[in-house]
């Protein structure tokens, strides 16, 4: 069972989960950037309850933020105090820094967040005399990313080290300081990471934290039905249309599978791993290329649009991470698709479905280029080029992604590391024994959304994106028409 004492803590890895891809955007005039606004109760300190099973959505459009925080030792004097019963690790090798003071941005205001980065902040001060001030971020990572872009192009060089979502590299990289020569090629980290943040040739930010789209499924149905974990979409359908036959006999509310289709950018993280479950590229190759006008797409959308109404509810088509959560965590389906953030809250002792359920990579599509595909998610540090201390704010991000202090995250803060070798930590495992499979995701099946080759325009390809996928998914337009229409519409967007 969970220790009570890091519920808190989840909620807070919820909430910037789903605000890295969980709901509508705003476009703040400054600049265009990712849809990733959090549900409303992603971020209470409460239990969420189940959802109904054919949920209405209105969302909000967070506002965007006029004025920059101010760096200062009134953000730090705002942050709760540990108790000194978590300790920060030692980590090696870091320079004499006595005299030098840093600042960074890295939590939102939000439960034990701030008070874990001070700690953390703490134990970097006693090992290298360098004082951190910590700056609350944005809870809405829409607002985040406006406040350091007003900032970062006005040259200021007032905060040091940013806390930055995985699909921000390609917008922030002119900002950034490259951190190869520091850090060296990051070989200890999930490629498919490392990869993302690099632009250009830069290392614009280091991997803080990760996650990625998984398939939850009822263990104790699949035994029930006769069945083995789906490997493919179609086993899948299958199973799923089995298996809420038969539940319906006593649940009338009953679904095979739940997912994420409302037109936002939880949408683009769905369409993207159907797409690439087929061989049909990644909307955006590195080389510029729009790779979304081919005939898997097209059976991949084809297939999905197959799911409403039959094994996904009707409504599945407005549903965002905690609507699909409320169903499938209500004992209402059989599968889901969604973030690793679900897993201990359906395990919470007064889940009904406790102990009943697994998860596993994503099931691959038909045809020679078909593989698993989890959309890759989460954190990363970047250090403001225009810095005056670089060297203090280099080694501040050596040793907030070494894996002393990931290890500290993944067990304090149910944070996901980038390290490999710490999904086989027996620590780390105890606590959260599910963590051991999602190393294979992140090897093998991990994708990225093309927010590193369209930069600053990713919002506008996104958007163009998971708009055309959710008029295929609600019958506006066939996948053959929306998909010609897409290819042209996001190749004059990156003009």
């Amino acid at each position: 069972m969970l220790p009570k004492r890091l519920w808190p803590i989840l909620f807070l890895v919820a909430s910037l989960i789903l605000s890295a891809c969980g709901g509508q955007a705003s476009t703040p005039s400054s600049s265009t950037e990712a849809p990733t606004t959090a549900p409303a109760d992603a971020n209470t300190g409460a239990e969420p309850t189940a959802a109904p099973a054919e949920p209405t959505t209105a969302d909000s459009e967070p506002t965007t933020a006029d004025s920059e925080p101010t760096a200062a030792d009134d953000a730090d004097a705002t942050m709760p105090a540990g108790d000194g019963s978590i300790v920060a690790p030692d980590v090696a090798g870091l320079p004499d820094l006595t005299g030098i003071t840093i600042t960074a941005i890295q939590s939102a205001n939000e439960n034990t967040g701030p008070m874990l980065d001070r700690i953390l902040a703490d134990k970097f001060e006693e090992l290298t005399g360098a004082k951190v001030n910590l700056v609350l971020g944005e809870t809405s990572a829409t607002d985040r990313l406006a406040i350091y872009r007003q900032q970062l192009s006005a040259g200021s060089a007032d905060v040091d080290v940013y806390q930055v979502d995985v699909i921000w590299p390609g917008i922030i990289a002119e900002w950034a300081e490259d951190l190869a020569p520091s850090l060296g090629t990051l070989d200890n980290h999930f490629k498919a990471i490392v990869d993302n943040n690099t632009v250009d040739g830069r290392l614009v930010a280091a991997p803080y934290y990760t996650d990625a789209g998984l398939l939850y499924y009822r263990t104790d149905l699949l035994e029930k039905y006769g069945f083995e974990p789906p490997q493919t979409w179609a086993e899948l359908e299958e199973q799923a249309r089995t298996i809420q036959e038969g539940e319906r006999a006593t649940n009338p509310d009953f679904w095979g599978y739940v997912w994420q289709g409302k037109a936002y950018e939880g949408l683009t993280c769905n369409a993207l791993e159907w797409q690439v479950s087929y061989g049909g590229g990644f909307i955006v190759e590195p080389d510029g290329t729009v790779s979304v006008n081919n005939p898997q797409v097209a059976a991949a959308l084809e297939r999905a649009k197959g799911w409403v109404g039959t094994i996904s509810p009707p409504g599945v088509t407005t549903y965002q991470e905690e609507e699909a959560r409320g169903v499938w965590q209500a004992g209402n389906a059989a599968f889901m698709r969604n973030w690793p953030y679900a897993y201990a809250l359906g395990n919470a002792a007064d889940s009904v479905i406790k102990d009943k359920f697994d998860v596993m990579p994503l099931p691959k599509g038909e045809g020679d280029g078909a593989r698993n595909a989890d959309t890759l998610g989460g954190w990363q540090l970047m250090v403001n080029k225009n810095s005056a201390n670089k060297e203090a704010a280099i080694a501040y991000v050596k040793f907030l992604t070494s894996p002393e202090v990931q290890k500290f995250n993944a067990i304090n803060r149910a944070l996901l590391p980038t390290i490999p070798a710490l999904y086989e930590d027996p620590e780390i495992l105890e606590v959260y024994p599910f963590y051991g499979p999602l190393q294979s995701v992140f090897v093998d099946g991990a994708v990225a959304r093309p927010s590193t080759v369209s930069a600053d325009l990713y919002n506008d390809v996104s958007t163009a994106y998971f708009t055309a996928v959710n008029q295929v998914l609600t019958g506006q337009q066939d996948a053959s028409s929306a998909l010609a229409s897409l290819e042209n519409e996001i190749t004059s967007i990156l003009r």
